[in-house]
């Protein structure tokens, strides 16, 4: 008698879970079942770990597609007096850093991955907080196992995010040493030109090499969001200003981030009003809840394809 098979196939995978045998959401490249699925393989798979954050966009937008940005982040609770400063990158990447006036730097872009980010990050933010002033560099070895997530431990507050042109901010109030001047030396010429416009949530020009682009993080459900793309993109209307190109889109924690081609030269003032005009379009392609033309069909299978997931 044939063995019965025991796994549970794509199709019979409940809506928003992994199945054992599809690719680790984490991006590394194993199947779930032999990386975050597991027995010891780290945490469960948080697909939308900084859902609940009245600025999520912009912190997937700072972990992945930012170089250079921070952020007051103001805690609850009983740190509430507490200064934390949310970074970007940090020396090394290092997780956090506590500095001699016992203010912490919270890194987003680091090394580890263990299922849910915004569960490392509480970890890591509540290791800073207990330590000393002037401990210098803090970070997880191992799964932190369950606990305070971002979420419990900051209050809702919008974050005022300030984009930098490098990482000069990391000696701004202090004398850099020599190890610390080579690691800003060599971060520098990573850090490619980019403003975060102000008309609208989490959308950011950049120019890399010879290319400007548009990426813009979005925070409605991946479905609803290429459908209303797909419409727009039919009636002509994905073009934010004139001769730039919808290229794609990312997928980075749950969220879909569209990117446009810009005209060499366009920089980010011209883009405020644009990207206003095209998010009321946006807006009412959203609200139109009619059946896909055939049309709108073949584009938004376009636009499927057309995306690149990033850890």
């Amino acid at each position: 008698m044939a063995k019965k098979n025991r796994t549970k196939t794509a199709a019979e995978t409940p809506a928003g879970e992994v199945g054992p045998r599809q690719p680790c959401p984490c991006g590394s490249g194993k199947r779930y079942k032999a990386c975050h699925g597991a027995p010891g393989g780290g945490q469960v798979f948080v697909k939308r770990p900084f859902e609940g954050l009245p600025s999520e966009c912009d912190i997937v937008a700072l972990r992945e597609l930012v170089p250079a940005a921070t952020a007051p982040l103001t805690l609850e609770g009983e740190y509430a007096d507490r200064v934390v400063r949310l970074c970007t990158l940090l020396p090394m990447a290092a997780p956090a850093l506590v500095r001699d006036s016992g203010e912490v730097w919270l890194g987003l872009q680091v090394q580890h991955n263990f299922g849910d980010p915004a569960r490392d990050l509480g970890a890591v933010l509540l290791e800073a907080l207990a330590a000393e002033p002037g401990a210098g560099m803090v970070g997880l070895t191992a799964p932190p196992g369950p606990g305070p997530r971002l979420q419990d431990l900051v209050a809702g507050d919008d974050l005022a995010v300030e984009v930098h042109e490098g990482f000069d901010y990391w000696v701004s109030d202090m004398d850099a040493s020599s190890e610390l001047a080579q690691a800003l030396e060599q971060a520098q010429g990573a850090a490619a030109p980019t403003a975060r416009l102000a008309g609208v949530t989490a959308a950011y020009w950049t120019r890399m090499g010879a290319k400007e682009h548009l990426r813009w993080v979005m925070p409605e459900p991946e479905d609803a969001l290429l459908d209303a793309l797909a419409r727009l993109h039919v009636s002509g209307d994905d073009v934010i200003v004139p001769d730039a190109r919808f290229v794609g889109m990312f997928r980075a924690h749950g969220l879909l981030a569209p990117v446009w081609d810009l005209p060499v030269g366009t920089g980010p003032e011209p883009l405020e009003e644009a990207a206003a005009a095209f998010k009321a379009k946006l807006d009412a392609a959203l609200a139109d809840t009619s059946e896909l033309t055939t049309e709108q069909r073949s584009a938004r299978n376009g636009l499927a394809n057309r995306q690149v997931t990033i850890r």
